[in-house]
């Protein structure tokens, strides 16, 4: 587990590396262990979103990261092009 890159609750930093959470070896483990349902990646990470949000606000309310920016950090990445295609195109 020492060796793991899993977020540190409240604060949402990694444990290991310190970096923003979900960091980069972290996306990389997810992106394995998801490799073959997208779609519960997505949920999973729209979970734990949800869960940093209210987190980050309540340990700072006037200055912490933007819905943007946690839409971006938490499920922008794990969005297919192709995906992201057809949602531009629905919207």
């Amino acid at each position: 587990m020492s060796g793991q890159h899993l977020p540190l609750r409240p604060l949402w930093l990694c444990r290991r590396c310190a970096a923003p959470w979900p960091c980069a070896p972290a996306r990389l483990a997810l992106l394995r262990e998801y490799a073959h349902d997208r779609v519960a990646l997505l949920i999973y990470l729209g979970g734990l979103l949800h869960d940093a949000a209210g987190e980050l606000h309540r340990l700072n309310p006037h200055d912490g990261p933007t819905p943007e920016q946690l839409f971006a950090r938490f499920l922008g990445w794990a969005i297919t092009r192709r995906s992201s295609a057809r949602l531009r195109a629905s919207g």
